[in-house]
């Protein structure tokens, strides 16, 4: 097996144990190790794919199809590895297992319980990972803080795997140095409360990741070190910063890798950081700017859109460019106030979801969009509404309908396949996971991925209807991508549109700070040109809020409804 680096956070939640985790993920990663990351979360759930987003946030699909935390998509984007459904697991699928077993009789009647039964399938999962990846060092992340319950045997399992294996575990703590305004200065109990707790349960620190909105003094450090157990050097800062792309860069600075690399006894050279110091540099100072509205039911809470958001910052960064995003609640969408809320956006984006509420909102959107010439980008979701508003109101079909939202509609554009209709478990009838998608000729799909066939993942239940395909296509929607060896259609657009395009599945999900995904990356420049052509120029101001600001014109905040 490789070496193993367990990332454990304490204090607080989203002190950015995720983040911390890429971000190790990078650096060993230009040091030319192998690398690979394993999220364990303490929730019961099998996976979060029927959690709320308002509960959970985004849902991460992997290419076999896995539906996961949204700390994966970090850890893709940083590290630019694809991973798959073994590097995410959580309580649910442990104790689902278990139980599994023992009602099958493997355990040969012995009393099952936490130890040894649990954390040895705790372990079983983390050693297997390691041993079928072959990397030089994994990473492990367990969600949640010091103390929780749900967390224990977890901890637990990573305590035996540093007993069994001295020399090849290493603990990492994530913890708060919190800065009191009132006193003027940090203070450093309640890392030191977090990592008493931590040696309670039999995990010494070796490294602590002090999150904190000042710099650290060399005081602080030393004073932490001493009561925590640690050689100063090992107490390193993470102060905030205006982009999680600059984490890598603090880490660096600080000597996170090179005292990894040191501690786990590794070879391995200075890390190659060039092109990530370049890219960070575009995204810290852009040339251009552009406004992009996104209409959705989740916009409350952003965690809800994570990869739609990095992938605007890989957009963005390509075009030299920063992307602001509006966020535009759909459910106070309509035909009467759309110029209000939309008109001076360069483009509108109309992303996932589940469910019947806003949807009216969004097809009100994409209608203004179409009409008014407003760049366009619709994910998987959004095409759907596409579809239904290109329906209503070019077709005429004043009531078409997806069978989500009105199974009783004489024009259901958007269906289940008749495979699906017998199968009565929600996650029964989802399409998950990668596909291959055949590209039109001469498309603007075509011209943006720059080739004939991609593979894009997916996660939806309902499809486009082929049966209207033909009375669609004749008023001028251009099917311009199918999915490969089935009759599904992936792409649909509009050529008499400044930049009108639809997508079934989600490409967020594969955006990369290096490769930004082509949609996003053409979708932006286009964008961008409605922006100038629009004002006469796109010249960033270098006042303007950064990206995932909220909107201080926010014209759209009802109260949270969830559904």
């Amino acid at each position: 097996m490789g070496k193993i680096v367990v990332v454990t956070g304490g204090v607080v939640s989203s002190l950015g144990k995720g983040i911390a985790a890429a971000s190790l993920g990078l650096l060993l990663k230009a040091r030319g190790l192998r690398v690979t990351l394993q999220k364990l979360d303490p929730y019961l759930n099998v996976d979060p794919g029927t959690m709320s987003p308002f509960q959970h946030g985004e849902v991460f699909v992997t290419d076999d199809g896995a539906e996961t935390d949204l700390d994966l998509g970090h850890y893709e984007r940083f590290t630019g590895i694809s991973l798959t459904r073994n590097h995410n697991v959580t309580a649910g699928q442990i104790y689902d297992t278990i139980l599994s077993k023992e009602r099958r009789g493997d355990y040969l009647g012995r009393t099952v319980q936490v130890i040894p039964h649990v954390t040895d399938e705790i372990k079983r999962r983390i050693l297997g990972l390691s041993l079928t990846s072959q990397a030089d060092v994994h990473i492990v992340e367990i969600g949640g803080t010091v103390g929780d319950i749900e967390s224990l045997p977890f901890l637990e399992a990573c305590r035996q795997l540093r007993l069994e294996h001295r020399r090849d575990v290493l603990f990492v703590h994530v913890t708060l140095v919190p800065f009191i305004r009132a006193a003027g200065e940090v203070k450093t109990k309640p890392t030191q409360h977090s990592v008493k707790e931590l040696r309670e349960i039999g995990i010494q620190p070796d490294i602590l990741l002090c999150r904190s909105e000042q710099p650290l003094t060399g005081e602080v450090r030393e004073k932490i070190a001493l009561f925590c157990n640690l050689p100063t050097e090992a107490v390193i800062e993470a102060t905030d910063v205006h982009s999680i792309y600059e984490v890598p860069q603090v880490f660096h600075h600080g000597g996170l890798d090179s005292l990894v690399v040191r501690e786990l006894g590794l070879e391995a050279g200075e890390p190659d950081l060039r092109a990530w110091n370049d890219f960070v540099a575009r995204v810290e100072h852009p040339e251009h700017s552009c406004v992009v509205g996104v209409v959705g039911k989740y916009t409350h809470v952003r965690d809800a859109y994570k990869s739609i958001i990095e992938a605007f910052t890989h957009a963005g960064a390509a075009n030299r460019a920063r992307v602001k995003l509006r966020w535009v609640e759909s459910e106070t969408v309509d035909a009467r106030n759309a110029a209000h809320l939309l008109g001076d956006l360069d483009g509108v984006l109309v992303p996932g979801g589940f469910g019947e509420r806003g949807i009216e909102g969004k097809i009100a959107a994409v209608q203004y969009a179409r009409e008014r010439g407003i760049p366009y980008f619709g994910l998987c979701l959004g095409m759907q509404v596409a579809t239904i508003e290109f329906a209503r109101h070019v077709v005429g079909w004043q009531e078409a309908n997806s069978s989500e939202f009105e199974p009783q509609a004489p024009q259901k554009v958007i269906d289940l396949m008749n495979e699906q209709t017998d199968v009565t478990e929600k996650g029964g009838t989802m399409r998950l996971g990668s596909y291959k998608c055949q590209l039109k000729e001469g498309s603007l799909a075509r011209r943006a991925y720059g080739k004939a066939e991609v593979q894009e993942r997916h996660r939806h239940r309902y499809e486009f209807n082929n049966r209207y395909a033909a009375q669609l296509q004749s008023r001028g929607l251009v099917i311009s991508g199918k999915c490969v060896g089935r009759e599904l259609v992936e792409i649909i657009e509009l050529p008499d549109h400044p930049w009108f395009l639809a997508v079934q599945f989600h490409p967020e999900l594969k955006s990369r700070p290096y490769e930004p995904h082509p949609l996003f990356a053409d979708f932006v420049r286009a964008a961008l040109e409605r922006r100038r052509a629009r004002l006469g120029s796109d010249a960033y101001q270098p006042g303007a809020a950064p990206q995932e600001a909220d909107d201080p014109e926010d014209r759209s905040a009802p109260p949270i409804r969830q559904a």
